[in-house]
Parts: structure tokens; sequence; C-alpha cells
């Protein structure tokens, strides 16, 4: 029995949600998402709330019951309220500056690195004296501003002895010691 799949997904005022064969689509303030259910899953509206049910206890389809209930509760709030996910740059010398729809970083490679942002996704990098820069994504497609935030981190990890790098607000790092002096 899936427990998440057999939650039905409310859907708030001004979320619009069409189901037309195995492709669900969501309009909402923020934007328009659209997924495409497998053969055996089953979507259903109802009032205010969207149900999600499978054909057959199969293994395949238990596994893609909470998975499609999930992308769709995603879809909702990502159109109704947007998704946003903050990473600071550790390092000195580290910068990020937005320039349209490119983001421009000095990573403390011999050159900067122009990163292209996808046109669904908004950046913004803010810089205060004492603090690592800080870049915020902003975008209705939570799966996009993932792999967005990801590939930025890919630029330069962080290193465990002294955490230099991308890292997402809040993450913390395992830390090695580091070499210690002969005794």
């Amino acid at each position: 029995m899936s427990r998440i799949g057999n939650a039905p997904v409310t859907v708030p005022q001004g979320v619009e949600v069409n189901v037309q064969g195995a492709v669900v689509t969501v309009k909402g303030k923020l934007g328009e998402l659209t997924q495409e259910v497998t053969e055996g899953i089953k979507v259903e509206q109802t009032e205010g709330q969207v149900v999600v049910s499978r054909a057959n206890d199969s293994k395949d389809l238990r596994a893609k019951h909470g998975l499609y209930r999930a992308l769709i509760n995603n879809m909702v709030i990502g159109v109704s309220e947007g998704y946003e996910t903050k990473q600071e740059l550790v390092g000195v010398g580290y910068r990020a500056v937005v320039k349209g729809d490119l983001l421009e970083l000095s990573l403390g490679f011999s050159h900067n690195i122009v990163f292209q942002l996808p046109t669904e996704v908004k950046a913004t990098a803010e810089q205060s004296k004492g603090k690592p820069p800080i870049v915020t994504f902003k975008s209705h497609d939570k799966q996009l501003i993932g792999m967005v935030a990801s590939k930025l981190r890919s630029l330069r990890k962080p290193e465990p002895y002294k955490g230099k790098g991308i890292k997402y607000v809040g993450e913390s790092l395992r830390r090695k010691a580091g070499k210690s002096a002969a005794k």
C-alpha cells in the first residue's frame, strides 16, 4: 500500500489542472508545467483535488504510484508558490555577478566562468561585507532548479579541509583535520 500515492493532491485557487489521456498539465500564476504518466497509472481530477491510482499491484506500478503523485504535487506547488534554492560561494576572491540570463563566476581559476541559465530560472547574486556571496535561484520547476543548482555546485565542490567551494546554504560539511606537526 502506497501512503504517498493514496493521498490526494489539493489544488489551490488560481491553479488549473488538465488531464488528457496520459498527459497532466498544470497552469498557474507562475507558469505552466506538463508531465507524461506511464501506462497503468490513472490520474483523475475531482472538485479541488487530484487523485492518482494504479491499475494493479505489480511491483513496477507500486513504485511509480507515489512517484507520479509527488511529481504532480510538486507541479501544483511550483506554479502557485514557486521554488527557491540558495548557494554560497566560500573562498577568498569568489564572486558572482548576474547579467541577464548569464551568471559570471570568479571561483579561483585563471579565468571567469560564464554560466548560461535556462529561461525558466531567475538568479540573483548578493554580496555583503564579511560574508560569502550568495546566489539565489527561483523557478516554478523544482526539477529544473535542482539541476541548475547541482550544475553550479559541480563547478567547484566544497573541499573537506578548508571548506572552500560552492555549497548550499545551511549545508553542513564533514571536515577533516589535515596534517599535524611532527613531535
